[in-house]
Parts: C-alpha cells; structure tokens; sequence
C-alpha cells in the first residue's frame, strides 16, 4: 500500500511569494492592471533554462514580469491566502513564505508597509486554512549589502515564532552575483533578534559556495544546498553542524542544474544523514508544486512511506515552529504512517495559539 502524499502532514520551508502564485491568479491581475506577459507565463508548466547566466536572465526576466502585476495590498493578501489554501491542500500544516518586502514598497508605501500587510495575511491564512504561515525576510543579492542591513532590522523587529511572525532571514537571486561575506552584517542583525538564517547557496554554484556561507554567514539551514552531494567532507560538515537543506527537486531541473528529476542526488544526501526539507521553491514557473517534490521522492528515487514519513518529520523539524506544534506534527506523521487518524483539529488549536 502507498499512502496519501497529500494526507502526509508536513511542512513548507522554501516558497517564495511571487513564485507561489497560481498561474490563473497572475493572469488576472494582469489584466486587472494592464501588464503584458510574456508567453511562458500563460499557462502552468515547468520553464526549462540553461544553468548559464543567460538561463539566469530569462528566468530573472519572466518572475520580475509576474512581480509587476502584483500592484496594491489586495494583491499582496490574496497571493498569501491563497499560497496557505494550496498548501493546506497538500498536507502542509506549516508554511515559511519567503519575500522581500523592497520588491513590493513602492505600490504600498514602503518597506514597512509591505511587510506588514503580508504578516497580517499570513494570521488571516492561518484561520482560514488550518496552516499555519510564518514568513521569512529575503534580502537581494543584487543590491547593496546596507539594503540587506535595513531588511534585517525590519525583520528584526517583527520576529516572532508563531504564524504572523517574522521567524527567518534569507538572500535569495543569483548565487553568481556579489561577494557572500558582504552580507555577514546583516545576518548578524538578524541572528542577534532570534532569526534563522536561511540564505540560497549550493544550487547554480558548487561546494566552494556552500564552504563561504557556511564561513560568513553561519546558516541553520541552506535554500537548495543540494551540491554539497559532489563533496563527502563538506556534506559531512554540514550534516555535523546540524544544517538542513531545502532541497527542490524541480527547481533543480528547470534551472539546468540536473538533467531530470532521478539525477537530484537526494539518496545521497540522506544517506549521509543530511536533514531535508523538500521545497517547491517558485511553482508558478518551475509547475510542480510540494506534493510533487514528495512524489518524485517516492517515484524517481524509490523511497518507501517510511523513509517519505522520515522527510515530513525533517521538514518539521528544521522549521521555526514552536516545539509544541513540532510535537504534534511529528505524532501526525507517525499517525499517517500507521494509518490513524490525522489529528487537525488537535494541530490547529496548538499552532494558532
């Protein structure tokens, strides 16, 4: 017997806002205030990109063209509602939205602002949903290093470890740009106010990348992190130090950095004890979402329930969710493996109080 991947509780690490959009909601905002897309955002399916810099700027190109049609604090609050319903869908009792609240500022009147409306949005999300939604700050790597700095201290001063909380910090954009070090100052910041820190590293670049972060910027967990697999010490390392990976398989793929689903070195990375957090990264372009992360688990790599059991008890273990609500997620986990009831209810009330 294969259980429910969808039944299986579990929780949601890497998800970025504008990449959690649904394709239908992007074309209608679109519409609503009058942007062009381009072609390959009209429907959903996984973009396939080259790993080069061109690869880059295409998808780069495609997410700032969907960014744009995100235009008041309307928007902003039904990308969040309905990334929560999507995800409650799929099993995922708790949720770290990842966003940059720069991208959206100038619509909204701000920085602060921005942020604001997504974390009151994420508590609306939690009562509707029954997941629980927490968010992560992002800085850029594309800008300044003090813009990074700014971020963490906004982010610093809504942290939190429940739904409607700041609970992490993260750099996302291409790992090829910039110098990682520039930024220890800002994760300082951040790790001073009880932030994770969550930086991208180890997908378009290699090991040598990872080794940097892990130097400057002392991470809890890694967003992809999945190429520490090409070096045995540095993974060693990393599963020492308690570093969990965000590991999203189709991301991975659609950005040209494995030929297909089976080459993700996921057995490997968790037959060195890595802790993994699977992830759908940016659904709107790369198509599959969560569901099928776990799904490709199970089909391209032939992990049995238990071992599927065991990712959902990682990706728990890895969040910034209260230890109570850890407790009860993990005693799901083992409910849908034994094939008991789900318990729910009994997550809902731990996790929104």
């Amino acid at each position: 017997m294969t259980r429910s991947l969808e039944a299986l509780p579990k929780a949601h690490l890497h998800l970025h806002f504008t990449g959690s959009m649904r394709t239908s909601t992007l074309l209608e905002l679109a519409e609503a205030h009058g942007v062009r897309l381009p072609t390959a955002l009209s429907g959903q399916h996984m973009v396939n990109l080259s790993p080069d810099a061109r690869g880059w700027f295409r998808f780069q190109r495609l997410y700032d063209a969907a960014r744009s049609c995100v235009r008041t604090a309307e928007d902003m609050r039904r990308i969040v509602l309905e990334a929560a319903a999507d995800d409650a869908a799929e099993g995922s009792r708790w949720l770290e939205l990842q966003v940059d609240p720069t991208s959206y500022a100038v619509h909204v009147g701000g920085i602060t602002p921005a942020l604001e409306i997504v974390l009151d949005a994420a508590r609306e999300a939690t009562a509707l949903t029954g997941t629980a939604v927490a968010v992560v700050v992002a800085a850029s790597r594309i800008r300044h290093p003090l813009d990074a700095r700014t971020l963490a201290r906004l982010a610093a001063r809504h942290a939190g470890e429940g739904p409607g909380t700041v609970v992490g910090f993260g750099l996302s954009n291409d790992e090829r740009r910039g110098s990682t070090a520039d930024f220890a100052g800002a994760f300082d910041i951040a790790r001073r106010a009880g932030l994770a820190s969550v930086p991208h590293s180890g997908e378009l670049l290699g090991p040598a990348h990872v080794r940097e972060a892990l130097a400057t910027l002392h991470p809890d967990r890694l967003g992809h992190g999945v190429r520490c697999a090409e070096d045995p010490d540095l993974l060693r390392r990393v599963v020492d130090a308690g570093v969990a990976l965000e590991v999203c398989p189709a991301s991975n793929v659609s950005l040209g950095v494995y030929g297909d689903l089976a080459s993700v070195p996921l057995r490997r990375l968790l037959e060195a004890g890595a802790t993994v957090a699977l992830g759908a990264d940016d659904p709107l372009l790369f198509g599959p979402r969560l569901v099928a992360q776990y799904r490709s688990a199970r089909e391209d790599h032939g992990l049995d329930d238990a071992a599927l059991a065991g990712l959902a008890k990682a990706s728990i273990t890895a969040s910034r969710a209260a230890a109570a609500t850890k407790r009860v997620l993990h005693a799901q986990v083992d409910d849908w493996l034994t094939g008991a009831a789900d318990g729910a209810d009994e997550f809902t009330r731990t996790a929104t109080t």
